[in-house]
């Protein structure tokens, strides 16, 4: 069974989606038999390759808080994130336009490199004080996932090079629906939005496995979609929409 993840390393409810699907997919009993495939989304993507701002002013900016709130805002996301065992800094980090990442991403997929480089750029970004959006961190990154360095360095500088596959990936996401993101789609069966609960992802991969050949494959729609909603943002449910605008449950 295939599972397309479509997200942005920009996005904090993807990097705890990845997490939370992580642990759904580990109670799922066929879980050696599912192909993970990630999928590019750009948060930002009018933003100028670049243009580099402080994530809280763009927060406070986007939502009219003062730093303050946005600052409480950002606490919030990293106590959800610590719940899931992640790392996550509060201060210092940055916003950006995504899209050499995304290339990076698609080469290291055509060498079986994928995952690897998507952990570790996530890591990047929001547990440690290194920003993604500068070219020398993305080498560097590259090459602690196994890509070669000469090779990583040439992508980057050929803006066309997987370009083709990010826009690829970013229309599929627009004619699926998908808004928003973490967006997961199971076996083009069932698509689910935000960063769920684990159980539900189990619930969910165990639906789609069940059903898997009783008969042809439809567009994706959602997954038990009487118990738990298709979009969404809330406990459970969050999503991050473009312009980076992260849902942030209100208490």
């Amino acid at each position: 069974m295939r599972v397309e993840i479509w997200a942005d390393i920009a996005c904090p409810w993807c990097f705890v989606g990845k997490a939370r699907f992580a642990k759904g997919l580990a109670g799922f009993a066929h879980r050696d038999e599912v192909e993970l495939v990630f999928r590019s989304f750009e948060l930002d993507p009018n933003r100028a390759k670049g243009e580099v701002s402080p994530v809280l002013e763009l927060l406070a900016r986007k939502y009219g808080r003062s730093l303050d709130e946005a600052r409480a805002m950002e606490e919030h996301v990293a106590a959800a994130a610590r719940a899931e065992g992640l790392e996550y800094r509060t201060e210092g980090r940055d916003h950006g336009n995504t899209f050499d990442i995304h290339r990076l991403l698609h080469l290291a997929a055509a060498r079986g490199r994928q995952e690897e480089l998507l952990d570790l750029a996530y890591r990047a970004n929001f547990a440690e004080e290194r920003s993604v959006f500068d070219p020398e961190v993305l080498v560097a990154l590259a090459v602690e996932a196994g890509l070669d360095e000469a090779e990583a360095r040439a992508v980057l500088a050929d803006d066309s090079a997987y370009a083709a596959e990010v826009r690829a990936d970013e229309r599929e996401a627009a004619e699926l629906g998908a808004n928003a993101v973490p967006f997961f789609v199971l076996d083009r069966r069932y698509g689910i939005s935000g960063g769920q609960p684990a159980e539900v992802f189990t619930r969910a991969l165990e639906q789609a496995w069940a059903e898997r050949g009783a008969v042809e494959p439809e567009p994706a729609r959602p997954a038990d979609a009487e118990r738990e909603p298709h979009v969404g943002a809330g406990a459970g449910a969050e999503v991050c929409e473009p312009e980076g605008a992260c849902a942030v449950p209100q208490s």
